[in-house]
This record gives structure tokens, C-alpha cells and sequence, in this order.
């Protein structure tokens, strides 16, 4: 009886904050959010990037499969956009706004269905301020132009379509990384579609040449570089062998020898998700979806604890002045303050 009362305090809360109306649009009272889960800490070091009365703020319900965070400041306002993958759609949410519909289609502009997530996934900005979707049902990697058109940047590797573009980095010279697992695709790694027959990493460089830098991880996903790009992460959402690599970037920007730097492997199973996007702060910490939300890791693999949401957890994405970090968490959207920025922050 106590946790159902418990249960209904908290949707009241909620709703009072967030009226939900059709189509996904909402009204919001953004002076005060609910809040949800708790910091979890493992090492002292924890203190000094998570403040002690740190807490989750619930911002937005409502979607299918929220993904792809990423903040935009520009001359039209700050806000924070998502990818909602099975709707195809790109939502907007904005303090004092709430949410808005921004882009649908987002991944697929096919005329048949498309399975359960043809939507656009990870999303990241160039150097000119152009958002760069990883389009699932498209199975490309595109640049949102200023004139509000589309253009495909790269959808094939050596004749063959990619699986489904996932996460993105853009590198300070231009270029932008990306990993390739089959999760967009309706049948999955079996589908008949499928013409690549393994998951990449790659880089597509700023003059359109695209690299394969490494074909060695069943699912790569989430990708982020150190904040001197000395070292690119991945992480595999492979439930069997759920870890994060970290690469040494050379200086013709391919990739060394990998080790692993974390592996999930003891929670696996005992709260919900996996590796999945990742972030990293100015420090060299990554801030990685994992088990029951967003782990942080030092960059010599040392685990220093967890923003606990609870649920699978997909991606994450610093915003306002770069201290905030946003988190897309299976339906819903939330944030966290820290003491912390994020890596290569920068205000367009």
C-alpha cells in the first residue's frame, strides 16, 4: 500500500508538471520537475563532478524510444532535441516550452513500413552548426542544410549500403566518426537487406572519403573522443559481451590497437539496458549508458559511480552552459547538474 501511494504521489507530480496533449506536443511549468532516481557512489572522486544534493529531474514523457540527444544554442534559443526512433521523428523540448514536434520523417522516407525503428538515431553538429543525423531507415548519415533540405553525406561503403548508422562524433578538423551496427534494420542482423556482412567504425572525412577503421566489434554503438582526441571510445551493445574500447587515434586520424577499457559484464541482467551512447567531460571522465543508467568512468577504466535512472538508458548530451547533462531514458526524458563541463564545450 505504501509503495502505491508512493507510485501515485509521483505520477500527480508529473502530470502537474507536464500536461501531455495529442501528437506529442506539451505545456510545462518548468519552475519545478519531479525528480527520479539517486546517484550511486562508488569513490569519493564522484563528489567533485556530481554535487551531493544533486538530483534527477523529469522533464518529459511520452515517447516511444527516445535517443540522440543533442543541445542547440543558436540566434533562434537553446533547446534540447531527441530522436524518438519507432515514431520517425526528431522532438524539440525547450525550458518554459516543454515539447515540440521539430522533424518527421527523421530516419526513413520510404513508402512501406520499416519495422520498429526507422527513425533517426544519434545526432551531432559540424563545425558549421549543421545537425548530422545517423538515419536508420535510410541507412545514412545526412546533414541538415540551412535552407531546411536534407543532404545524404554517405550511405554505402565500397558499393554496399550500410546497416544503420547509430552514433556520430565530429572530430575539430571536420571529420565525422560513426558506428554501424544492424539495429535499424527491420529483421536485424538477419535481415535479407543487409549487404555488409560486419558492424564498422568509420570515418567520413571532410573532402567524402569514407574509411573503415575497424570491423573488430559485434556492436558498436555509442562513440565519443577524449577531450584531446588522443583516444576514441566505443561501446558494444552486445549482451554477451558488453564493454567499452578505447582506440589511440594516429595522426592520420585512423585507428591503433584497442583495448578495453570497461566492462559491464557483473551488472548485465541485474538492472535493465547496456552500453549504449557515451559522453565525455573536460576532464577525461565518460559518462556511459549502462545498466541502470549513465556510469562514470575515469579514463583509466576506474568505475566512480552511476547516475541511477532505473531504466535503460540510451544516450546522454551536456547542455545550458555545458554542466547539465541530459539523458533520453527509454520513455521519458531528465537531466542532472554537475560540476563539470563537457569536453571541447562550445556555444554556437
Amino acid at each position: 500500500m505504501e509503495r502505491l501511494l508512493r507510485y501515485r504521489v509521483f505520477f500527480l507530480a508529473i502530470m502537474t508538471t507536464i500536461l501531455v496533449h495529442p501528437h506529442g506536443i506539451t505545456s510545462q511549468d518548468s519552475t519545478s520537475f519531479p525528480t527520479i532516481g539517486k546517484v550511486v557512489r562508488h569513490q569519493d572522486l564522484i563528489n567533485d563532478i556530481i554535487p551531493l544534493d544533486a538530483e534527477i529531474e523529469f522533464l518529459a514523457p511520452g515517447f516511444e524510444w527516445s535517443e540522440g540527444p543533442l543541445w542547440i544554442q543558436d540566434t533562434g534559443g537553446s533547446y534540447l532535441m531527441f530522436s524518438d526512433i519507432p515514431r520517425n521523428s526528431v522532438m524539440k523540448w525547450e525550458e518554459g516550452v516543454g515539447i515540440s514536434l521539430f522533424m518527421k520523417p527523421s530516419g526513413y522516407t520510404g513508402i512501406t513500413d520499416y519495422g520498429r525503428e526507422p527513425g533517426s538515431n544519434g545526432l551531432a553538429l559540424d563545425l558549421q552548426g549543421h545537425i548530422i543525423f545517423c538515419e536508420h531507415g535510410d541507412r545514412r548519415i545526412s546533414r541538415l542544410e540551412k535552407g531546411g533540405g536534407k543532404k545524404t553525406l554517405v550511405d554505402s561503403y565500397k558499393g554496399k549500403r550500410l546497416n544503420s548508422p547509430n552514433d556520430a562524433v565530429v572530430k575539430s578538423n571536420g571529420d565525422i566518426y560513426f558506428t554501424d551496427p544492424p539495429y535499424g534494420l527491420p529483421q536485424g542482423h538477419r535481415d535479407p537487406r543487409r549487404e555488409l556482412d560486419f558492424c564498422g567504425v568509420f570515418r567520413l572525412s571532410t573532402s567524402g572519403e569514407l574509411t573503415l577503421l575497424t570491423k573488430e566489434m559485434t556492436r558498436p554503438n555509442g562513440i565519443a573522443f577524449s577531450p584531446d582526441e588522443e583516444v576514441l571510445y566505443v561501446s558494444q551493445s552486445d549482451s554477451k559481451n558488453a564493454i567499452i574500447k578505447a582506440f589511440p587515434v594516429k595522426s592520420d586520424g585512423t585507428l591503433g590497437s584497442a583495448e578495453v577499457l570497461h566492462d559491464f559484464a557483473g551488472l548485465m541482467g541485474e538492472y535493465p539496458g547496456g552500453p549504449d551512447g557515451l559522453k565525455v567531460d573536460q576532464h577525461g571522465n565518460l559518462f556511459a549508458t549502462g545498466p541502470g543508467g549513465v556510469h562514470i568512468i575515469t579514463p583509466e577504466g576506474n568505475l566512480l559511480g552511476r547516475i541511477h535512472t532505473g531504466k535503460r538508458t540510451s544516450n546522454c548530451a551536456w547542455g545550458d552552459d555545458g554542466s547539465v547533462l541530459y539523458m533520453t531514458v527509454d520513455d521519458y526524458v531528465c537531466r542532472i547538474k554537475t560540476k563539470t563541463k563537457g569536453a571541447r564545450w562550445r556555444n554556437l
